[in-house]
């Protein structure tokens, strides 16, 4: 798991601009899966079939980070910019950025000013993104253009998986971890899936532009037909020391299994079989509710005539940052949780409201 981390999100794939990332996964499962494809929008369907008749599930996680674009040059070289996904103005400046040129990745750096002119302004002011600019080391608006950007350019945070903490409880800190590390655990799943083991068929499905509305699991979900399905995404724990936090999800405590957020209330049968299969298996897990976050569960739930939907969620501090850290151990837990789901079901499983 760790390897395929660092491999992941040291893939640059912001909103809408997946494609590292899409064809990096159908490369990697190609050999293990039955039929692989990216369809129009840029999502990754494989499909792997069992042995033995059964129910079709899906296994669902986002491909895309939150990012930005390039919106103007100006005249002495730097970019102005908008945002992909969601993002705290306050933690921008100074970040250091990739800008994905058209010929190459290029260094940046969202620019400040130096600390020697704070007293000249006030220091409890926040900069929105719309006054701040990216240095690239561009002289002039023409020279930015001759290393291959252009308005429409997109933007990550740069590369910096580091493993932090004690090694029995191992941190993974980084950008893009939200939801590469939830494409990291289907793609363990998947190496470790024996179509002897599991019945009926198995889609696992990588969807783009999550960030942004859900829009490619709306685009993929309503031509698969599959009769339950499990999203697999990161959610923002409460256990750091600020006023507003309530403790009641931690980093390292377990997978989170989903009661609420403001894109589903998770169906009661849905929630109570992944709960009683954690609990008969031992698996740690912390029950969510926490209304402000979504999934691409929330747009699969309602396809076609609607699809139990549950969510398995990998505890995160920091998300929407180049610093996001997750749990070696809740990742495992996830994995082991929806691994466990899929062994479970056979042609008697069922999924009624």
């Amino acid at each position: 798991m760790k390897e395929l981390l660092k491999k992941l999100t040291d893939l640059n794939g912001p909103c809408g601009h997946e494609q590292h990332v899409a064809y990096f996964i159908k490369d990697y499962v190609k050999d293990k899966v039955d039929h692989v494809e990216i369809d129009r929008v840029g999502n990754v369907i494989a499909r792997k079939t069992g042995t033995k008749p059964g129910s079709k599930v899906l296994l669902t996680a986002h491909m895309d980070e939150v990012g930005f674009i390039v919106k103007k040059i100006e005249d002495n070289g730097f970019l102005r910019f908008e945002k992909l996904g969601g993002h705290d103005d306050r933690i921008l400046l100074t970040q250091e950025v990739k800008v994905l040129g058209r010929d190459a990745e290029l260094d940046g750096v969202i620019g400040t000013i130096s600390a020697h002119f704070v007293k000249f302004e006030d220091p409890t002011k926040v900069r929105r993104h719309p006054q701040l600019y990216i240095d690239i080391g561009a002289r002039s608006k023409q020279e930015a253009l001759e290393m291959g950007v252009e308005v429409g350019t997109p933007i990550t945070y740069a590369p910096n998986l580091k493993w932090v903490g004690p090694e029995e409880n191992k941190l993974a800190r980084g950008k893009s971890l939200d939801d590469r590390s939830g494409c990291a655990v289907l793609l363990s799943i998947l190496e470790d899936l024996d179509e002897k083991e599991f019945a009926g068929e198995t889609v696992f499905l990588f969807t783009v532009q999550e960030e942004v509305g859900l829009r490619g699991a709306q685009a993929a979900i309503n031509k698969l037909e599959v009769d339950a399905a499990i999203a697999v995404d990161t959610t923002a724990v409460s256990d750091t020391p600020e006023d507003i936090m309530d403790q009641s999800l931690k980093l390292g405590g377990g997978t989170g299994i989903k009661v609420m957020d403001f894109s589903l209330i998770v169906q009661r049968t849905m929630k109570e079989k992944l709960l009683n299969i954690a609990k008969a298996n031992a698996i740690p897990y912390q029950l969510e509710v926490f209304p402000g976050i979504g999934t691409d569960g929330g747009a699969i739930a309602l396809a076609d005539k609607g699809v139990p939907t549950g969510v398995l969620s990998i505890p995160s501090r920091y998300t929407h940052s180049p610093v996001e850290l997750v749990s070696l151990q809740d990742l495992e837990a996830t994995k082991e949780l929806a691994k466990a789901f899929l062994l479970q079901l056979d042609e008697t499983s069922t999924f009624e409201f």
